[in-house]
């Protein structure tokens, strides 16, 4: 008998392979497992399909790998070509929430709920003493999101160093002049909200499944001044939050995290217009007039803001202006009408002190656009992922 079947010994195998199927099981049904598996919604296609060097995306790659990033997506015509890190988990969008709460506006004007030109007075719009002065609330919905209130009144989620930078109270007239201000955003969201319902929810039904999202899954926190500072452990089992400085504002800051993949598929909504899979989420001209330059803010550079979005000004006139936010310095959403390019790149700020600088961000962009093969094709409708 070339051999001898030993019963204790297979039993044993037999429970060993059972236990460990057992545990395979578990581990394949697990939330984060399930979100790992799902199918993606980007074909992928080769650097040169879309005009890029490979070996000078290998450089972007190996910066990204130094300077401690998180991920970063490369789309083109709505399919990817660059992908680096982990692009399904979801990370604080930080100040990127402001172009989110663009869309959210957008499809509220649409529906004839909420008017640009109305004032703060119109809409009993108040805040905390020092109560809003009549001057101040002179100011529209529109100089909210253009960030040209005029009004310097204190507000949740600012730093040091925002509240440091306030121009004075009443040091400016509603719509003369520009200044990053979280009071106007925060109090844009408080508007919408009151016109076209809870924020979140607006998202959820209207962006977030619409897109095909499969990382955001609407779970939504609460953080109000004299509570713990949230932690990592803590935002991990969220979506969102609003977060509430009752001593500062009436009006909380909203809070969102969304994975490189949701937040590109946001991207290349703007990217196509508004249209999506046949259907017109956003109109066309409210995503136009949204991304004109209205505030040149660093003319050296080529900077500007529009309504809720950064805008880059265009090298010729014929061209459309490509647009963007960052979070933190370090976060961005980018997306570049004339390349049909957009692009995400996120820093795992959650986690603690990362070492990504704003610097580093720079670097992140020049290379990018320096592994770009040709000149930028002329401007053509994007096609839908």
């Amino acid at each position: 008998m070339c051999c001898r079947l030993d019963l204790p010994s297979l039993a044993s195998a037999l429970r060993r392979g059972i236990l460990a199927f057992g545990w395979l099981l578990l581990v394949l049904n697990s939330p984060a497992a399930q979100a790992a598996a799902a199918p993606d919604r980007f074909e992928r296609i080769s650097p040169a399909e879309a005009g890029y060097d490979a070996a000078r995306l290998q450089a972007l790659a190996d910066f990204l790998a130094q300077a401690g990033s998180q991920s970063m997506l490369l789309l083109h015509e709505g399919r990817v070509f660059f992908e680096w890190g982990d692009v399904r988990k979801p990370l604080l969008l930080h100040s990127m929430r402001k172009a989110v709460l663009n869309a959210l506006v957008g499809q509220c004007v649409a529906r004839g709920r909420l008017r640009l030109e109305a004032t703060l007075a119109e809409l009993g719009i108040d805040d905390n003493a020092p109560a809003l002065t009549a001057e101040e609330r002179r100011a529209t919905v529109l100089q909210l999101l253009q960030s040209r209130s005029g009004i310097y009144h204190p507000a949740a989620a600012e730093s040091a160093a925002m509240q440091a930078a306030k121009p004075p109270r009443g040091s400016h007239a509603p719509g003369a002049h520009w200044h990053y201000n979280n009071w106007d955003f925060n109090a844009a969201a408080a508007v919408l909200e009151r016109a076209c319902g809870p924020l979140f929810e607006a998202f959820d039904r209207d962006i977030a499944k619409p897109l095909g999202m499969l990382d955001w899954q609407a779970r939504i926190g609460r953080w109000s001044e004299g509570d713990p500072e949230p932690d990592a452990a803590w935002l991990a089992r969220l979506d969102g939050f609003v977060q509430q400085e009752p001593s500062r504002s009436r009006f909380p800051a909203q809070h969102f995290r969304l994975s490189a993949h949701d937040l590109a598929l946001y991207g290349q909504l703007y990217l196509q217009g508004g249209a999506w899979r046949g259907q017109q989420l956003l109109p066309r001209d409210w995503i136009e007039q949204s991304t004109q330059p209205v505030s040149v803010v660093q003319p050296q550079w080529g900077l500007a803001y529009g309504r809720l979005w950064d805008v880059l000004l265009p090298a010729r006139p014929e061209d459309p202006p490509a647009f963007f936010h960052t979070g933190v310095d370090v976060h961005m959403l980018g997306v570049y009408p004339l390349q049909r390019l957009v692009m995400v790149h996120r820093v795992d700020t959650e986690a603690g002190s990362s070492r990504f600088k704003p610097r580093d961000l720079v670097q992140v962009i020049r290379l990018m656009h320096a592994a770009r093969l040709a000149p930028p094709p002329s401007p053509a409708p994007a096609t839908s992922p």
